[in-house]
């Protein structure tokens, strides 16, 4: 069972995404903030980061630069999910190191997708 570390500031959002994903078999654990994702990164390792860009203490943005930079958790596939759609956040997200970068609202079946690949 693969583990997901899910970071996101929105109760909403991580209560309906993370309850679907451990329905599909994944392990879930979360940070709610940019610096807690790292930390978790470091002491949890994670196979998969669904990383949200728009967090408080530390953003989605840095948080990807400094996890790439990071020797010890730069092979963690990081997943980057924002609300914003334009092909320059896509873009932004891929040059922080981001694996991979998917929009909100969640499409499930897309977001799916692209975790298998990446695991």
């Amino acid at each position: 069972m693969a583990k997901i570390l899910y970071v996101e500031d929105n109760e909403m959002n991580r209560d309906m995404l993370s309850r679907r994903l451990i329905r599909k078999g994944y392990d879930i654990i979360m940070a709610f903030d940019g610096q807690a994702g790292l930390d978790m990164m470091r002491n949890d390792s994670p196979d998969l980061v669904l990383m949200d860009m728009g967090l408080p203490v530390l953003d989605g943005w840095e948080a990807t630069i400094q996890a790439k930079a990071d020797e010890s958790i730069s092979a963690i596939p990081i997943i980057a999910l924002t609300a914003h759609a334009l092909e320059s956040d896509k873009q932004r997200a891929l040059e922080c190191g981001a694996n991979d970068f998917d929009t909100k609202p969640i499409d499930f079946k897309r977001l799916l997708e692209k975790i298998d690949a990446l695991l």
